[in-house]
C-alpha cells in the first residue's frame, strides 16, 4: 500500500455513468408506461397494483443508502462484528410490523401514514406528526446525498457537487415522471448494482488474503469477532442488548410508521402481497448487513498494521471503504467504477423515496383537505412536487457537512423523530382508551425526550470507556505523516457508569460527568416516554369512556398469528385462502375516499 492517491480512469466513469443511466432508464419507461395515468392517487401509489417481490426489493434498497453502504463497514472496522446483531431486530420489528400496523394501514386505504393521526386523535397531532416527517426526511436526505459525494471526492477526485447534482438530478426526473412504480422498478435493479458493489469488494479481498479463512483469522487476533457481549450498562455504545432492544425500536419505527415505507407496503395488491413483502425484505436486510459484516473484517485484514486514518491517508472513517477500493481494485478498470455506482444507486434509492413520501405527505395532508382540484390538476401539483423536494434536498445536502460522523448521526436524526411517532401509532392501534389529549402530549414529550438525550450526547460525548474502540495502529505504514506513526486504543478492563476529571477523587460529587446512553437508546427513550405520558394523560381525561371507531384499531382476527393458531388449534393440515387476510375486502377494494366516522368523543 502506498499514500499516493488513487484517481478514476475514463472506464470507471463508463460504468458510473452506464449505471446512472440505466437507472433513469428504468424510471422514464415506467414513466412512459404510466403516462395515462389520471389519478394523483395512482402516481403516488402505483395504483396499488404492485407484487410482493418488487416491493420488498424496493423496501431494502430505500433503507440502504449510501451512509450504509460507507459507514457500516467502518464501524465493523472500528467496534467489531458484534454489529451484526442487528440482524435479530430486523426479525422482530419486521414482525411486530406485520402484526400490529400493516392491518390497520391496509384496510383504511391511505395514502400518507399520518392521515391517520386524525381519524384516530386529532388535526393537530396529525400535523405536529407531518412536521417531524419533514425533519427527518430532509435531514437523512440531504446527509444520503452529500456524504457519498464527500468521501468519493476526497478519495477517488470525482468532483463533489457534480456527484451531489447527478444523484438529485436523476431521481428527481423519474419520481416527477413516473411516481411510486417508477421509483420502485428502478429500485429493484438499484439494489442488484449495490450487491454488485459489495461483493466485487469482498470476493477480490479474499483472493488477495488467500481465503476467507485468513480474513477472520485476522478479525479474531484484532478482537473483531467480539458477539460475547452482554453487559445491560445502557452506556455501552455496542452490546448485544443495545443493538437488539434499540435497534427493534428504531427499525420498528422505519416500517411501521415512517411514510415512504408504509407507503411502499400499501401499493401492493393485496395484504398478503404486503405481508410477504415485509418477510422478503428481511432477507434483503440480513444479505446488506451480512456484506457490511464481512467487507469491515476485510478492511482490518488489511489495514490492521496501518490504519488509513490515523495516519491521515483518509479525513473520516466514512471514507476506508472507498479507500479499499482504490487500493486493491485500481487495477481492475471499470471495477472501481462499478463500487462507486453501487454507492450512487444506494443514495438513489433511498433519495427517490424521501422526494415521493414527501410529495405524498404534501399532497394529502397539506393540499387535498384544504383545496378542491380536478384529478388532472392534482396529478400535475403532485409530479411539481417531486420536482420540488428534489431541488430542496439538493439544498439540504448543505447541512449535512455539519452532522459528523454519518452512520450516528442518521441513527440519532431517526432515534429523536421516529421513538416518539412509534410509541404514539402504537397507543393509536394497540389502546382504544387513549384519547387526542393522551396522543398529543406523549408525542410531545417523547419528541422532547429525544431531543434532551442528543443534546446530552453532543454537550458530553460517550467517552472510550464506553464506547470501546478496537485497537488500530500504524506500526507497519511505510509513508511519513505528521502524527504518530503507532497509535492503538487499549480495551477497558472495568465499564464505568461515569468518568471522572484525572486525579481527582471519584466521591467528589463535583468530579463526575453523566454521559449520555448508546445512541442506539434514543428511540427508545424517545418511545417509552410517548406511551407512558400518553396512557397517563388519557387515563387522567377520561380516556376510558373513549370511543374509537373499530377500523381504527388492531383486531385478533387482523393478525396472522391468531389465524396460525386457530389452525393448530383446530388441527386443521390443509391451507386456506384467507389466512392472513381477515376480511377479503380489506385492503383490496377499499378506496380511500371511503369515509370513517370522524365523529370522537374526545377533541383538542
Amino acid at each position: 500500500m502506498s499514500g499516493d492517491a488513487h484517481l478514476l480512469v475514463a472506464a470507471d466513469y463508463v460504468v458510473f455513468a452506464a449505471v446512472l443511466l440505466l437507472s433513469a432508464a428504468v424510471g422514464f419507461y415506467y414513466a412512459w408506461r404510466s403516462r395515462k395515468q389520471g389519478t394523483s392517487r395512482d402516481f403516488l401509489t402505483g395504483g396499488r397494483k404492485l407484487n410482493a417481490l418488487a416491493v420488498s426489493m424496493s423496501l431494502t434498497a430505500s433503507y440502504i443508502s449510501s451512509v450504509t453502504v460507507l459507514s457500516n463497514p467502518a464501524e465493523v472496522y472500528r467496534y467489531g462484528a458484534i454489529f451484526g446483531y442487528l440482524s435479530i431486530s430486523y426479525v422482530i420489528a419486521v414482525v411486530y410490523t406485520s402484526e400490529v400496523f400493516l392491518p390497520v394501514f391496509y384496510r383504511l386505504a391511505i395514502n400518507s401514514t399520518y392521515e391517520y393521526l386524525e381519524l384516530r386523535f386529532s388535526r393537530a397531532t396529525r400535523l405536529l406528526g407531518m412536521v417531524i416527517f419533514f425533519f427527518n426526511a430532509l435531514l437523512y436526505t440531504g446527509l444520503v446525498i452529500y456524504a457519498p459525494a464527500l468521501a468519493l471526492n476526497q478519495v477517488t477526485g470525482m468532483n463533489l457537487w457534480g456527484g451531489i447534482i447527478s444523484t438529485a438530478t436523476v431521481c428527481t426526473l423519474y419520481c416527477a415522471l413516473g411516481g411510486l412504480k417508477a421509483v420502485v422498478w428502478t429500485d429493484v435493479v438499484q439494489i442488484g448494482i449495490m450487491f454488485a458493489g459489495y461483493m466485487s469488494v469482498i470476493i477480490k479481498c479474499v483472493i488477495l488474503k488467500g481465503g476467507i479463512s485468513t480474513i477472520l483469522s485476522d478479525a479474531q487476533e484484532g478482537g473483531r469477532i467480539n458477539f460475547v457481549d452482554f453487559d445491560i450498562n445502557p452506556l455501552r455504545r455496542h452490546t448485544f442488548w443495545t443493538l437488539v432492544i434499540g435497534g427493534t425500536f428504531g427499525w420498528s419505527a422505519v416500517y411501521g410508521t415512517y411514510q415512504p415505507q408504509v407507503q411502499r407496503y400499501n401499493s401492493c395488491k393485496s395484504i398478503k402481497h404486503a405481508r410477504l413483502a415485509l418477510f422478503i425484505n428481511v432477507l434483503g436486510l440480513a444479505c446488506t448487513l451480512t456484506s457490511s459484516v464481512i467487507s469491515g473484517l476485510c478492511l482490518y485484514s488489511f489495514y490492521k498494521n496501518c490504519d488509513p486514518w490515523k495516519a491521515g491517508q483518509v479525513s473520516s472513517p466514512d471514507q476506508l471503504l472507498p479507500y479499499l477500493v482504490m487500493d486493491i481494485l485500481a487495477d481492475h478498470q471499470g471495477l472501481p467504477g462499478l463500487f462507486f455506482a453501487a454507492v450512487y444507486s444506494a443514495s438513489l434509492s433511498t433519495v427517490s423515496t424521501s422526494i415521493n413520501g414527501m410529495a405524498a405527505v404534501t399532497m394529502e395532508d397539506l393540499i387535498k383537505p384544504r383545496i378542491k382540484l380536478a384529478e388532472k390538476k392534482l396529478l400535475l401539483i403532485s409530479k411539481g412536487l417531486s420536482l420540488f423536494f428534489g431541488i430542496v434536498c439538493v439544498a439540504m445536502a448543505g447541512l449535512a457537512s455539519l452532522m459528523g460522523h454519518m452512520m450516528q448521526a442518521v441513527s440519532i436524526i431517526g432515534g429523536v423523530c421516529g421513538g416518539p411517532l412509534l410509541g404514539l401509532f402504537s397507543l393509536g392501534v394497540l389502546c382504544p382508551f387513549v384519547n387526542s389529549k393522551g396522543g398529543l402530549c406523549g408525542l410531545v414529550t417523547g419528541l422532547a425526550a429525544g431531543v434532551s438525550v442528543s443534546i446530552i450526547e453532543m454537550i458530553s460525548p460517550s467517552p472510550p470507556e464506553m464506547t470501546r474502540p478496537l485497537s488500530l495502529s500504524t506500526k507497519g505504514c511505510n509513508f511519513t505523516t505528521d502524527g504518530s506513526l503507532n497509535w492503538t486504543t487499549p480495551l477497558p478492563t472495568e465499564p464505568s457508569l461515569f468518568t471522572t476529571t484525572p486525579g481527582q477523587n471519584t466521591d467528589d460529587i463535583h468530579a463526575v460527568q453523566w454521559h449520555s446512553p448508546s445512541y442506539l437508546y434514543f428511540v427508545v427513550i424517545g418511545g417509552l416516554t410517548s406511551v407512558i405520558v400518553g396512557i397517563i394523560i388519557s387515563l387522567l381525561t377520561g380516556g376510558l369512556r373513549e370511543t374509537v371507531d373499530p377500523r381504527l384499531m388492531l383486531m385478533k382476527e387482523d393478525t396472522l398469528s391468531y389465524h396460525l393458531f386457530k389452525r393448530v388449534k383446530d388441527g386443521v393440515m390443509g391451507g386456506t385462502d384467507n389466512v392472513g387476510q381477515p376480511n377479503k375486502e380489506d385492503g383490496i377494494n377499499n378506496p380511500a375516499e371511503e369515509k370513517l366516522d370522524n365523529t370522537r368523543v374526545s377533541s383538542f
